[in-house]
């Protein structure tokens, strides 16, 4: 997963921090050459690097922290700031034509993922804005590009105007535009070439293409798993066709992550979207101020939670808050919650956005694996339904024939009720905002502080927000 190395990293240079207790700037300046090489070695752009460190280090002598209370916890609110600012500093909503169609052009080198990304992008506005977009097969070289295009439209059910291999892209963007009147799309999303490197053929038609539409939009597409060769391509790409934004794919891969943390610093375009999964729901806005969060290993549950809330409507969500209130949450429920999970994406993926579980030594030793689940819910579905909602009756005897019905050891069975008892515990410690006996799960050091900071913050933020809906629902009435 990106961004666990230079994770790991981080927090060791602010652990040796944490147990020096009164820092002195020499200790500073060893944290600071652990953090430099920890960003090099994620693949970050040198000079990004040089005036990152340069940064942190002057703010952290400057603001006399090292004098003052905690100054562990403050050079990581330093770090975390710094690492926000170089990102972009808030996500970037994609530019709107002020009448229909907005025009999207995707561009980028082959194989980064254009095709499919365009295909991410046209459902996420189907789903999220109602829209009814058009996609554009103006790959006319590589082979069944259009095939592909036209595969993934049906997918997600929307429609792909194309015109074969034979005809030059420009044309074919020109009658897709028009049929995109006619149609009155509300966005226009044009899938180009791509080659394996940047030349002059290449650029002189996405340049004809860009004349032709006007886009809204160019949006570059970079594979992450390429590291600092993707910043030279958005370096490229920028000074061809002043692209507007970039779209960075395969995050879920083995990526150091570098090209995140530096394509907006040498390009100055902000990262609108990230690709983190193969489905065609994984594609998310980027926001720096998480990304961030999820560097330092602090988590990231704002994301968490809108994940969840597109897979939960309303009603499902008060009822499973209801149940664990009332600690009345069961076996039945537990199956729901795993089902719910898979669709969002993979537990280790899912885990990492709750805060301290990125660095929790459990975590690291875990192999999550989707035939855990599978097994999981087996040994749930060999328990009667009286068992299922009340686990109290678990007694040895019933735990071997359960056993023998899912075909799982009985240790394991063993294992899972136990896990099972643990989780309902924490999940009523955290509906009552009640963090502070969480230190074995969230961990003792600066990341398991401020990762309860962070949760009892965002707690608060939910209590807020809540008044505010009711206030404004007594005005309406």
């Amino acid at each position: 997963m990106a961004f666990e190395s230079l994770t790991d990293r981080l927090q060791n240079a602010f652990s040796k921090l944490r147990k020096k207790g009164k820092i002195s700037e020499t200790d500073l300046r060893g944290a600071m050459r652990e953090i430099r090489l920890a960003l090099l070695e994620a693949d970050v752009n040198f000079t990004v690097v040089k005036n990152f460190v340069k940064t942190v280090r002057d703010k952290a002598i400057g603001a006399d922290v090292l004098k003052g209370l905690n100054p562990t916890q403050q050079i990581v609110k330093i770090v975390n700031d710094e690492l926000v600012k170089i990102m972009g500093d808030q996500a970037v909503d994609l530019n709107k034509s002020p009448k229909i169609p907005t025009i999207i052009m995707m561009v980028g080198l082959q194989g980064a993922g254009k095709t499919t990304t365009a295909g991410k992008l046209a459902l996420k506005l189907k789903n999220e804005q109602k829209a009814r977009p058009l996609m554009i097969a103006g790959d006319v070289y590589r082979p069944a590009a259009i095939d592909q295009l036209v595969q993934v439209g049906q997918q997600i059910d929307v429609p792909v105007f194309q015109l074969g291999t034979d005809v030059d892209p420009v044309e074919i963007v020109r009658q897709g535009l028009q049929k995109a009147d006619e149609e009155n799309n509300d966005y226009v999303i044009i899938d180009t070439a791509g080659r394996l490197q940047i030349d002059e053929k290449l650029m002189d038609e996405l340049s004809r293409i860009k004349a032709l539409a006007h886009p809204n939009e160019i949006l570059l597409v970079v594979d992450a798993m390429t590291g600092q060769n993707a910043v030279n391509t958005a370096e490229g790409f920028n000074n061809q066709l002043d692209v507007t934004g970039v779209v960075l794919t395969k995050l879920d891969g083995d990526t150091r992550g570098g090209a995140a943390l530096s394509i907006r610093a040498v390009t100055g375009k902000p990262i609108k979207f990230i690709g983190q999964g193969e489905k065609m729901t994984d594609l998310d806005v980027f926001h720096p101020d998480r990304m961030a969060s999820r560097i330092l290993g602090m988590g990231d549950m704002l994301t968490l939670i809108e994940k969840t809330q597109k897979e939960y409507d309303e009603k499902q969500a008060q009822d499973v808050t209801k149940k664990i209130r009332e600690n009345s949450f069961d076996f039945n429920d537990f199956v729901d919650q795993m089902d719910q999970m898979q669709n969002m994406g993979s537990m280790e993926d899912i885990m990492k956005m709750i805060p301290g579980m990125a660095n929790n030594p459990a975590l690291k030793n875990a192999n999550i694996d989707p035939k855990d689940m599978a097994h999981m819910k087996a040994i749930v579905l060999s328990m009667t339904p009286a068992e299922r909602e009340d686990p109290n009756l678990l007694n040895p005897s019933r735990r071997r024939r359960i056993a023998g019905g899912s075909g799982r050891p009985v240790v394991e069975v063993n294992r899972m009720i136990k896990q099972f008892g643990q989780m309902k515990k924490m999940m009523n410690q955290m509906s009552k905002g009640n963090f502070n006996g969480m230190d074995g799960l969230l961990g003792k050091g600066v990341g398991g502080r401020l990762s309860k900071m962070a949760m009892n913050s965002m707690v608060r933020k939910v209590k807020k927000n809540k008044k505010k809906r009711m206030k404004k629902n007594r005005r309406n009435k």
